[in-house]
């Protein structure tokens, strides 16, 4: 933890250099760009057409919501970033934004098991306990969830990013890594890495488990249900309210722990296979939320639908 009695300096800014070794960077960054656009656009659609229609104001919807910011503080956080190294070529990075950025990222590794988890929670009320859903999932209790699940968000945020807001630099400002990010900032340090690489290791390993390990449970409780329902129609209605949900779940975890996996088994990635699996990782699971509850949603479709067939009728509106 001590910067081994090396000079340090004051950093003002960082140079990111995770992207330096890209082939085509005017062409991925494009594509980065374009994801973030279907980001963007899908999420705030989401939530505008959940906001706007007063039947849709459940607690499903809600975490649905949720999900959305999180998506967009995620994906806005560590793109900016990368797309001003890559289509901007500048690969300066002042003090205070980096670590604003690191703050981002932490918060949406922190809230998206959190909002998925919540979601299955959801799932878990209405078809274990149809009868109560109503009085278990009011709107306060609801409301109350989110923001618990934002503060709780906040402060993991908070204390990554005050430890390494707090590093000694010995001269070196180069970033390793795409974006400004907790692992990037402990890297350029004049410290042991151990400690810091153990606390966010301890923390982000509880916080991912743990939510898995809820969800797991929430749809073993679901299949135990669904398998005691004597209609098959019954069955297959019930489970296919659960397929977006599912999705969601598997885009998120499965590279997450395939990453844990592969770290744990000690085989040793590359710099450019790491930054692409933590780009594709962290765009991959925002870009397909919104697009599964646009399409799998029948509410949602439906609502989009009938914005669309008003938009044919009056053109000049």
């Amino acid at each position: 933890m001590e910067p081994n009695n090396r000079t340090t300096y004051t950093v003002t800014e960082f140079l990111i250099t995770g992207l330096d070794d890209v082939q085509h960077p005017k062409l991925v960054g494009a594509a980065i760009l374009f994801v973030l656009f279907l980001i963007l656009i899908g999420s705030i659609t989401n939530i505008c057409v959940i906001a706007f229609n007063k039947p849709l104001h459940t607690p499903m919807y809600f975490f649905i919501c949720s999900l959305a910011t999180v998506d967009i503080v995620y994906t806005s956080g560590i793109s900016v970033t990368m797309l001003n190294v890559l289509l901007g070529e500048e690969r300066r990075v002042p003090y205070a934004p980096c670590m604003i950025q690191c703050f981002l990222f932490n918060l949406g590794s922190a809230m998206e098991p959190f909002a998925i988890a919540l979601m299955a929670y959801d799932r878990l009320i209405a078809i274990s306990y149809p009868l109560r859903y109503q009085t278990i999932l009011t709107n306060t209790n609801v409301c109350l969830l989110i923001i618990a699940t934002w503060a709780v968000g906040c402060i993991f945020a908070s204390l990554l990013t005050g430890l390494v807001n707090n590093l000694p630099f010995c001269g070196s400002n180069k970033l390793q890594y795409s974006f400004c990010e907790y692992a990037a900032l402990v890297r350029a340090a004049c410290v042991n890495p151990t400690y810091y690489f153990n606390a966010i290791s301890a923390v982000g390993t509880a916080v991912l488990w743990v939510n898995l390990a809820l969800i797991i449970f929430s749809y073993m409780k679901i299949v135990y249900v669904v398998i005691q329902m004597s209609s098959s129609k019954d069955r297959k209605k019930t489970f296919n309210t659960c397929v977006s949900h599912m999705i969601v779940v598997a885009c998120f975890f499965i590279p997450k722990v395939l990453l844990i996996l592969v770290t744990r088994v000690g085989l040793v990635l590359t710099l450019s296979h790491r930054n692409g699996l933590i780009i594709g990782s962290t765009l991959g699971p925002s870009l397909v939320n919104p697009l599964v509850y646009c399409l799998k949603t029948k509410e949602i479709r439906g609502r989009l639908k009938n914005i669309f067939k008003r938009s044919e009728i009056n053109p000049n509106m």
